[in-house]
């Protein structure tokens, strides 16, 4: 029998015993453990909206579409978007706005500004719509940052490029102390190493970053990160089938150019041997499903040589016993915990995603739960960045294929749409909310658009 895209899914999260978001879902595991299912209708129902600021795109033509004469987006009753930042127009610097709008987060600025800064995932300088600077790390990459200072009215005042000559900016995170770390998907050689992550000031002036890699953080396949306020511990995935979750302690609280350690997650708890049986297998995020509510006790095994000629790092960490996760992906402080996304993780590959619970005290403990699991692909498909809403929600784009939907995770545990492209099958990218709580931003990776949705999120989400 085939199911709705929302109605079969499985959860499993962690005890009330220190985990804020995740207590309140204790009542749906028991409906879940009992076979019911656990889905949410959200904010209402879907429809497609043209964006409020749909005279400003008339003729504004992009990748085919004319955004003046389409809705972008579906969206729940009250709520509205405006389309800006859109690839090729003019910015304030003199350039263009690069293509592949990816990870993406918000500062407060000024004057009830919002302060964006965002990922472009491009490849080579000769991309069509490369990131151009001043200064580049590699002259040969296209790929960067661009800034954004974003009005009250959710319309563009200014931008500019503010990182260049790096590959593949996929996704990144904010840092507590007002940057954006970028991180390189990419581990090329030539002409110059990459792999890096690099940290970009979020600044409503012009500024272009220094382009000095974070190599103490390690060459990898980086994906996202999430900073832990208390402690300054900087938490980072990597997109491999094969992948480790890593955690940099940099030697200094808040300089990340200060050196540090680097670690891999490493579970310990017995409950967990059989999550890897051993098949060999490259995707191995699975098996968590028998351990439904239940955090797993893990330690950090250092890595040793973070800065391999070969894409090698994840080779040392499960030398040492780390355990593997399939694609790791987003990445987002919130609610006391360091979330990561496992796109295609799971029993069923579909989708993970978990909470991590660090413990100050003794850095070399710590809980991993999973707290969210699709078990079939018409229900999640291929999460990829995610955020924490000032509500306590989850935010998840998603980069499966065919419709792509944002999807929320309310304080019930249950899945619900959020947003629908319906401009074209691309994937969402860098969901993020202003400092205010008001807005929330998310891109349309291609032909490359950001959007800036608003409405009643205090609405109750049934």
């Amino acid at each position: 029998m085939s199911v709705s895209r929302r109605r079969f899914l499985t959860l499993a999260g962690v005890s009330a015993a220190g985990v804020t978001m995740v207590s309140p879902l204790e009542a749906l595991y028991a409906r879940v453990a009992n076979g019911q299912v656990a889905n949410g209708i959200g904010y209402g129902p879907l429809s497609p909206r043209l964006p409020e600021n749909v005279d400003e795109l008339q003729g504004v033509v992009i990748g085919g579409f004319d955004l003046g004469t389409a809705p972008l987006l579906e969206l729940p009753p009250g709520f509205n978007y405006t389309a800006i930042s859109i690839t090729g127009q003019p910015m304030t610097d003199g350039g263009r706005v690069p293509s592949n709008h990816d990870g993406m987060a918000a500062f407060p600025g000024s004057n009830n500004t919002t302060i964006l800064v965002r990922n472009h995932e491009v490849g080579a300088a000769t991309s069509s719509n490369p990131v151009v600077t001043p200064s580049k790390y590699d002259p040969s990459a296209g790929g960067g940052t661009t800034t954004l200072v974003i009005g009250p009215d959710r319309r563009v005042k200014s931008q500019y490029a503010s990182l260049g000559g790096t590959i593949r900016n996929c996704a990144g995170g904010p840092t507590p102390w007002g940057s954006w770390v970028s991180c390189e998907e990419d581990v090329s050689i030539a002409p110059k190493k990459h792999g890096y992550n690099f940290e970009v000031p979020a600044s409503a002036a012009i500024q272009v970053a220094n382009p000095v890699p974070l190599v103490a953080m390690g060459r990898f396949n980086h994906e996202a990160v999430a900073v832990e306020p208390e402690t300054g511990w900087v938490y980072q995935t990597e997109d491999r089938g094969d992948s480790c979750f890593y955690r940099f302690r940099p030697n200094q609280k808040g300089n990340l150019q200060s050196g540090g350690v680097l670690e891999a997650l490493k579970i310990t708890d017995s409950r967990a041997a059989n999550i890897e049986p051993g098949t060999g297998s490259a995707n191995t995020s699975t098996g968590y499903l028998g351990l439904k509510n239940v955090p797993l006790s893990v330690t950090w095994v250092r890595i040793n040589d973070v800065d391999p000629v070969g894409d090698t790092v994840r080779v040392e960490a499960r030398s040492k016993g780390a355990a593997r996760f399939s694609r790791g992906e987003g990445a987002w402080y919130g609610n006391g915990l360091t979330y990561f996304v496992c796109s295609n993780g799971g029993d069923a590959r579909t989708g993970q995603v978990f909470a991590y619970k660090s413990n100050p005290a003794d850095p070399t403990t710590g809980t991993l739960t999973l707290v969210v699991e699709a078990t079939a692909n018409d229900v999640l498909a291929a999460p990829d960045n995610i955020c924490v809403a000032p509500f306590g929600d989850l935010f998840l784009c998603e980069d499966g294929s065919g419709t792509e939907y944002v999807v929320g995770v309310n304080q019930q545990g249950e899945l619900y749409r959020f947003a629908t492209n319906v401009l074209n099958g691309s994937e969402f990218a860098g969901a993020c909310f202003s400092p205010d709580g008001k807005t929330l931003f998310v891109n349309i990776q291609s032909p490359g658009i950001t959007v800036a949705i608003w409405g009643p999120w205090s609405r109750k989400r049934a």
